[in-house]
């Protein structure tokens, strides 16, 4: 394996810096305290270590043993660089246990072993057992893993899985039987020639059996060319198998008429003369890295019918291992399953498969420069980043397993468990799913200005799916439909969600005389009315609010906030004179919201007093109990100061309006979220936990904490929303994500809620 230079220093860098390597390890729970020494070691630990010995599944309550996999190799086939040894190999290792806590949350330890003796490999291996809920053999060289895998398959109770095989084989099941899809043959009548009887050819050849491919159907060839029955160099029982009915011939006479070519091999082995007979539409799975069995240019000049994948990432259709193993161990680890069988790894084609057909994910566009992704010939397989594979693969692999039986725990609400799962992937679920329970139970209307922008229509995709809410878009019929196709989108007009056309809409006299009736006196004319009513959607979703038309809205991907803002308040108008923005963001040690970000620069104690009554009843509709700090640089009168005693007169005044809401101040953030710090200097305060609704004293420290928090803590902004009008209206950031617009949409819905509620 080559590499440019820029790249290989680039590597080293990544590798050296800032700290030696790509993992290390962090404790899950607390050891502050003389207690939590006691609970985590001597004597507290011998409670959990004799429940274990009572009853060893306990383990999987008591230890991380459920959540941890071995990634073990001896480095004898390394990647594309050969038997470099299991020290060089730890990189490539540590670099797979980096994948596996990415994109499934699983722990790992990448072990590698010094030893080539396939049975002495194999007792080390199987000793391992108390410590792993799971195997993932790695780079270990043909013929000896097959022999390693079944012996350890057999000797242990947990999943053994050797992804150069099995990975490779499922990723290739799911290519194969999209492509098939796309020109419309049947798995069962085509003919397939592969080159390389290795282990990822050989698995791959039976789990394409295992889906139905006839073996009677399939030509394979190694190194010293095709197998056929009679060849006397045929050791292995595999290889004879394939070699049954087969006559000699060379690979060129085999692909004469093949559907199929997998290349599991070498570079340039396959010469593009040798494709030119294959039978129409052919497939061809150039697998070899870094250099496939052939180019894809090439391929496609002599057969521009072709469909091609590849190992690399820079072509269409990358068959990459990293869309199989995080995933089958995430669902074999949640179900306790005793090994990874052939009904997991079908499940897990079929899933893979399934989702490729689906609408692409934002996040998976984005990870590829914004590329338009659509189901064909150049998107059968889903692409790494696609945040969905997790919660589609898993629980098919979980189930799988369960139905064959090699589950020792089950679960029984598989909706929960993709719940879970959900969270996982996008870190705002946990924070949100209060939220999305409670707009599933009754749709209401929510009008999006920006319709025609491309991330809306993604975000009404998932809302429709989801059942969060009846969307209302605003914008051109012919721009809509043309993006929905572009970006290969299910939805349609009319059936997935309301359109309104700005240009040509029956309602627009009432809508420019209302408007006109509400501005008249602030120097807007007739004629400028109806201008503006033409041209600002976030004017025409108002007034859908406005008359009963829609339950709530969403505006502000396009433009500037405050002239949003504006737009909104002069159609809907205020509950009082405060309007304010209430953010959350959502974190490994918590979730907490902070007001005012977006929208007062400096408010009153009044304005702040307003704001923070508003900001308590929105964090209930999160499902949390507020405990509001108001925040400052003194510490309950430590300091004077304009700050300090503006905060001071709003505690005195939310406690006279909202007597029963938990609020403490003034303070600062040390005393907010830090207890044990706040009850030792002040005792009597009116909580005992953590702070999680902290009101700002003006814009600057809001916006400042909010993205310091996200910023430390990695998390993920929910928000900003509005507080204060009439109505059910939030405006968005132009950099609102799709998962960000699909959170206020639900926000907005459970708004209209509530606002139905108090009629």
């Amino acid at each position: 394996m080559s590499l440019r230079e820029d790249i290989k220093q680039a590597a080293l860098d990544y590798h050296k810096n800032p700290r030696p390597g790509k993992i290390k390890i962090t404790a899950t729970k607390a050891l502050t305290t003389q207690q939590d020494l006691a609970l985590a070691y001597s004597p507290g630990v011998a409670a959990p270590s004799m429940a274990i010995a009572e009853d060893p599944a306990c383990a999987a309550d008591y230890t991380s043993r459920a959540n941890m996999v071995a990634v073990v190799t001896n480095g004898t086939a390394v990647l594309g660089l050969g038997d470099i040894g299991p020290l060089a190999s730890k990189p490539v290792m540590e670099g797979k246990g980096v994948l596996f806590k990415k994109f499934a949350g699983i722990d790992v330890f990448d072990i590698e072993i010094d030893e080539k003796d396939p049975d002495k490999l194999i007792d080390i291996i199987a000793a391992l057992e108390p410590t792993f809920g799971g195997i993932n053999l790695e780079d270990i060289k043909s013929p000896e893993c097959f022999y390693i895998e079944e012996k350890l398959k057999k000797r242990m109770k947990v999943p053994v899985f050797h992804d150069d095989q099995h990975g490779t084989a499922i990723i290739c099941g799911a290519a194969v039987i999209n492509a098939l899809h796309v020109v419309g043959k049947d798995i069962s009548e085509v003919k397939l020639v592969t080159s390389g009887a290795g282990a990822a050819g050989m698995a791959c050849l039976d789990l394409l059996v295992a889906l139905g491919m006839n073996m009677d159907n399939i030509i394979v060839s190694d190194s010293a060319g095709v197998l056929y029955e009679g060849r006397e160099d045929l050791e292995s029982e595999r290889k004879r198998e394939y070699a049954k009915g087969v006559k000699q011939q060379t690979l060129t006479e085999a692909l004469d008429g093949a559907d199929i070519f997998l290349g599991v091999s070498v570079a340039g082995v396959l010469k593009p003369e040798m494709i030119k007979n294959m039978a129409k539409d052919p497939l061809i799975m150039a697998l070899a890295n870094p250099v496939p069995e052939i180019m894809p240019d090439l391929a496609l000049e002599v057969r521009p019918d072709a469909i091609i994948a590849t190992g690399r990432s820079d072509f269409p259709n990358q068959v990459n291992n990293v869309l199989c193993f995080p995933y089958i161990f995430r669902g074999a680890l949640d179900v306790g399953a005793t090994g990874i069988n052939e009904a997991m790894k079908t499940a897990c084609v079929h899933a893979l498969a399934q989702l490729a057909r689906m609408e692409v994910s934002e996040v998976s566009s984005k990870a590829y420069g914004g590329k338009e992704l659509k189901f064909g010939r150049e998107y059968l397989i889903p692409q790494p980043f696609d945040p969905r594979i997790l919660i589609h693969v898993a629980p098919a692999v979980a189930q799988a397993a369960m139905d064959s039986g090699v589950a020792t725990r089950t679960i029984d609400d598989m909706a929960e468990y993709e719940h879970q799962l959900n969270e996982f992937v996008y870190q705002s679920g946990l924070l949100m799913r209060p939220v999305f329970d409670a707009a599933r139970k009754d749709l209401k209307r929510v009008v999006l200005a920006e319709g025609e922008d491309e991330r809306v229509l993604r975000a009404v995709q998932v809302i429709n799916n989801d059942q969060l809410a009846k969307p209302i878009l605003i914008g051109r019929p012919d721009v809509v439909t043309t993006r929905i196709k572009r970006i290969g989108l299910n939805l349609q007009i009319g059936r997935d969600f309301e359109l309104v056309n700005p240009q040509e809409d029956p309602r627009f006299k009432d809508y420019w005389m209302l408007y006109h009736g509400i501005m008249e006196r602030h120097g807007v004319s007739p004629e400028i009315a109806k201008a503006i009513v033409r041209t600002r959607t976030t004017v025409i979703a108002a007034l859908m609010v406005k008359r009963g038309e829609a339950d709530a809205m969403l505006a502000g991907l396009t433009g500037r906030y405050h002239k949003v803002l504006q737009h909104i308040i002069d159609v809907i108008g205020l509950k009082d004179q405060t309007p304010s923005g209430l953010s959350a963001v959502a974190t490994d040690m918590g979730s907490y919201f902070i007001t005012d970000t977006n929208v007062n620069s400096n408010p009153s104690a009044e304005e702040i007093a307003n704001m923070a009554i508003s900001a308590a009843e929105k964090v209930r509709a999160f499902g949390k109990t507020p405990r509001l700090a108001l925040m400052s640089y003194s510490n309950f009168g430590t300091r004077d100061g304009n700050s300090p005693e503006k905060m001071r007169k709003a505690l005195k005044l939310i406690r006279k309006l909202a007597p029963d809401l938990a609020v403490e101040g003034e303070m600062d953030a040390e005393y907010a979220l830090m207890p044990n710090i706040r009850a030792h200097v002040f005792p009597n305060a009116n909580y005992t936990e953590p702070a999680n609704l902290l009101i700002m004293p003006n814009l600057d420290a809001a916006t400042m904490a909010l993205n310091m928090i996200r910023y430390f803590s990695q998390g993920v902004t929910v928000g900003p929303m509005l507080m204060g009008t009439q109505l059910p209206a939030h405006v968005l950031n132009p950099s609102s994500s799709v998962r960000r617009i699909i959170n206020m949409v639900a926000i907005a819905a459970v708004d209209a809620q509530m606002q139905q509620a108090q009629q």
